[in-house]
């Protein structure tokens, strides 16, 4: 009988060891780290302490990911309660910059408004090429990675050449593209391609509820 029979008649045979049991600490098997031989019994509970580590990383990765989450989610609660308290126009475009930027440790904050948005004035009314609006109209969510857009990346002013890494974040009204959020850092990891963007999203609506309704009543 070949080794493969063997393991053919192991596999169909489940209960042949439970019958058996004094194979167990019969036979041997080689050590999974060092060069010398353990029973069955002994390679088994190696295995499973090594499942056991594994699990236990998983559940601090876990929850690790959770304790950000909620950090995050505290941050964009903190965003929209300082949006709704602003007034409209320049306070709620302040508010959202100081938010990105002591909350969320954005270190360069670019804003371009061209539908709808109250309070017509100032850098974020700026002319917008029409390659960046058509560039807005087609992004389905936020883009995250390396900068692409030349114009985009000129919001930065002087800091563009400096700019390793963007997050785009499309405004819209009622549907329709009507202004873009930039975030930009010298790290190039900062806003890589994989990463999620749920709370851009989330930053996004509220951006653009806050900027983009018009004058309040």
């Amino acid at each position: 009988m070949n080794d493969e029979k063997v393991a053919r008649y192991l596999r169909e045979h489940p209960g042949f060891l439970d019958e058996h049991s004094e194979l167990l600490t019969v036979l041997t098997v080689p050590h999974p780290r060092h060069k010398k031989t353990i029973s069955l019994t002994e390679r088994q509970l190696h295995e499973l302490r090594a499942k056991i580590r594994q699990l236990e990383q998983k559940l601090a990765e876990l929850l690790r990911f959770g304790e950000q989450n909620d950090e995050i989610s505290e941050k964009v609660q903190r965003l929209a309660v300082a949006l709704l308290e602003a007034d409209a126009g320049e306070s709620a475009r302040r508010a959202l910059f100081c938010s990105l930027r002591d909350d969320f440790s954005v270190p360069h904050v670019a804003l371009r408004l061209w539908g709808g948005a109250a309070g017509g004035d100032g850098e974020a009314f700026a002319p917008v090429g029409e390659g960046a609006r058509r560039l807005v109209a087609e992004m389905a969510r936020p883009f995250c990675g390396a900068p692409g857009n030349a114009e985009v990346l000129d919001w930065f002013g002087e800091m563009a050449s400096h700019i390793r890494s963007v997050a785009l974040i499309p405004l819209r009204r009622g549907g329709e593209a009507a202004g873009l959020l930039a975030l930009g850092s010298e790290e190039a990891e900062r806003f890589y391609s994989e990463m999620g963007t749920l709370y851009l999203e989330r930053i996004g609506a509220l951006a653009s509820a806050a900027l983009l309704a018009g004058e309040r009543a």
